[in-house]
């Protein structure tokens, strides 16, 4: 006595052309050329525009990707000459990891009674948030005249593909820094604009943003103010996140987070439909410090010829016991810079999971780029060498 039908709702697609043309001394002459002219779906004074200016209602279900509003418009309609009572319609969808009501849920969905060649419509819309298989299940219950219960069901698959490809990179830097390399590949079938990705750091870190020509994420992107990626086309992000005070004034802490935080995406297609994606929390390999490490917090980036400089640094214990430190300064691995001051220096005992910040002065004497090098802690109980051989890189003017 009811009829089901379901259909998708997607927005239309432009109309394509398919421009013919030769030269006008080839035999077919100009005739091609005002066939474009002529033709009705064609962009006025733009022929050869192989788009043209009329929409196309969609001919085919189509393709949904992980992150799309899916909407679909379901009719229930009355083909009997009858009255029908107690309609109910609800639908489902199942997926690989769980069943998700969409619509008829409660007493309130119930409908007293249905006339002869009358229709209950329903407007679905749903995020999807799952990759993979989905069955939109449609079940239909209502009562005829004489009081019979009847039933019946409809089940609808379709497939949820992947929008993007995530790929990602992690950069541990010597002053506890993390530097993150995102690329973002369109792998749909269709062109995306890009409207925004973003990092959302985990509580240990905070985040900054290194993609916009300017401090902020207000300023202009570097992929310009329309970030267009055509399918299998990619862009390259970088982030640099910093662990809070807290975290980094405690190495054992530090040491064990793996966790960095999660992307957000969100684009839009040519026809303005949106889809957002955000990933699992990223994690990262903790990296091994050593027993002792010596960072640097401070040097200058360009210094001047035979003009003396200094270079701040931080020695952190990060084993299980107190160590007795002594600074040796090594000049013959450092042709273009030389050290000044004490070498074999005492620098006293450090104990478990504390640091201490010391001062280097260095002169240089070769112009151009030059690393730092040939600084050495010793442990003077195990009798352990650590070298430092590339602590930072200085431009030397003359």
């Amino acid at each position: 006595m009811l009829a089901l039908k379901v259909m998708r709702l997607t927005r239309p697609t432009l109309y394509s052309t398919l421009p013919v043309i030769c030269d006008t001394v080839d035999l077919p002459g100009d005739s091609f050329n005002e066939i474009l002219r002529k033709e009705v779906a064609g962009v006025h004074n733009i022929p050869l525009l192989a788009t043209g200016d009329l929409l196309m209602l969609p001919q085919s279900f189509g393709n949904i990707y992980l992150g799309e509003i899916f909407s679909c418009y379901v009719s229930v309609h009355n083909d009997s000459d009858q009255v029908v009572y107690d309609v109910s319609v609800k639908a489902d969808l199942q997926t690989t990891a769980q069943r998700i009501p969409l619509s008829g849920q409660g007493s309130s969905a119930v409908l007293t009674e249905l006339a002869p060649d009358q229709s209950v419509d329903d407007v679905i819309h749903h995020e999807v948030k799952e990759i993979g298989v989905h069955i939109l299940v449609c079940a239909v219950s209502y009562a005829t005249q004489a009081n019979e219960k009847l039933f019946f069901r409809k089940f609808f698959k379709f497939q949820v593909l992947k929008p993007l490809d995530v790929k990602t990179k992690f950069y541990n830097a010597e002053s506890d820094e993390v530097y993150l390399e995102a690329q973002v590949q369109n792998i749909t079938s269709a062109p995306i604009c890009l409207d925004k990705v973003s990092l959302e750091p985990s509580t240990q870190f905070t985040s900054t943003q290194l993609n916009t020509l300017g401090p902020d994420e207000t300023s202009q992107s570097v992929f310009g103010s329309i970030n267009y990626l055509n399918p299998m086309d990619s862009r390259q992000y970088l982030y640099c996140l910093s662990p809070k005070l807290e975290i980094r004034n405690n190495p054992k802490i530090l040491k064990g987070v793996t966790s960095i935080g999660k992307l957000d995406i969100v684009w839009k297609y040519n026809m303005g439909e949106q889809g957002r994606l955000q990933t699992s929390q990223l994690q990262r390999m903790a990296p091994g410090y050593g027993d002792i490490r010596l960072i640097v917090e401070d040097v200058p980036n360009t210094v001047q010829i035979e003009e003396p400089f200094t270079v701040r640094c931080r020695v952190e214990n990060s084993c299980e016991r107190s160590m007795n430190l002594v600074l040796v300064l090594d000049k013959s691995t450092s042709r273009g810079l030389q050290w000044t001051g004490l070498s074999g220096r005492p620098l006293g005992n450090l104990e478990p999971d504390c640091s201490m910040d010391i001062q280097l002065d260095m002169v240089p004497i070769t112009s151009g780029f030059q690393t730092i090098a040939g600084a050495r802690l010793i442990d003077t109980f195990l009798k352990r060498v650590y070298d430092y051989d590339d602590l930072a890189q200085v431009y030397v003017k003359d």
